[in-house]
């Protein structure tokens, strides 16, 4: 595939954004709004103490923080483009993605490379506002924000994986706008986005063990924070690519199969 077509592909949901100057704002807005609402949030928890599960305040609102932004990395809006697949699959348009010459495995790879380096701007740009602020402290040592870097990047793959799942389940449900949301939540909770995995009963810490949510947000924030020590970084990459390749192998076939469910519902 020609480089320049695949450009095309990538940059097609952060163009939804970038033309449309009103809805920056908004992104930025609210990036801002719940930066700050964290970092007082979790400030204000350890004001009356110094240091709970093993966690001191620096490093609680530096794990935050970075959620906050590690999330931005793929929350950009496809659905007022009205290009999610649920949409496709209700209005019956996803019958184009298996009529173009390009396939569908590939264009949804394409699109959501485009928006995780698109959401990638925005997270640096935070990054480097927050650090400068003294809201995020900066990696420990040079081999920390290495291993940081590489797990971060196995955890946005697993998320990619993730994600492509839940659409996938679009095929055989149609209707299931509920469900979406509920697993979404899951995802969030389980991979410690509202609040470090740690903080939970020790039952819901060996289920997350279990699943790979964990793998895509909480692993390399507890590498970056130190809750995870870089002896034990090659044991964690190691199950991070492990989820990588299982899931990989496992949507494949999802696709295969989805393609034999393709319908066109009202529209």
């Amino acid at each position: 595939m020609p480089a320049a077509h695949a450009w095309r592909v990538a940059r097609v949901t952060p163009l939804g954004e970038l033309h449309a100057p009103p809805r920056m704002t908004a992104v930025l807005l609210r990036l801002t709004v719940q930066v700050v609402l964290v970092a007082s949030l979790w400030d204000g928890l350890y004001a009356h103490t110094g240091t709970t599960a093993g966690l001191d305040r620096d490093q609680a609102v530096t794990y935050a923080v970075l959620a906050v932004l590690a999330s931005r990395l793929r929350e950009l809006d496809q659905y007022t483009g009205r290009d999610t697949v649920l949409q496709h699959l209700h209005f019956g348009t996803i019958v184009y993605w298996y009529l173009r010459p390009l396939p569908p495995r590939r264009y949804y790879a394409l699109r959501a490379l485009g928006e995780q380096l698109y959401g990638l701007v925005w997270a640096l740009g935070g990054y480097a506002v927050c650090v400068a602020a003294g809201a995020v402290e900066p990696p420990a040592s040079a081999a920390v924000a290495g291993v940081f870097a590489l797990s971060l990047l196995l955890g946005q793959w697993v998320l990619y994986y993730v994600l492509l799942v839940l659409d996938q389940l679009c095929f055989w449900t149609v209707r299931n706008n509920a469900a979406m949301m509920i697993l979404v939540f899951a995802q969030n909770l389980l991979s410690g986005v509202y609040a470090p995995l740690w903080f939970f009963p020790d039952w819901f810490v060996t289920l997350s063990s279990f699943l790979p949510f964990q793998a895509t947000l909480s692993v390399p924030l507890s590498l970056y924070i130190g809750r995870i020590p870089l002896s034990d970084a090659p044991a964690e990459l190691a199950v991070q690519a492990a989820w990588v390749v299982v899931l990989a192998l496992f949507t494949r076939f999802l696709w295969r199969r989805a393609a034999r469910r393709v319908i066109s519902q009202g529209g």
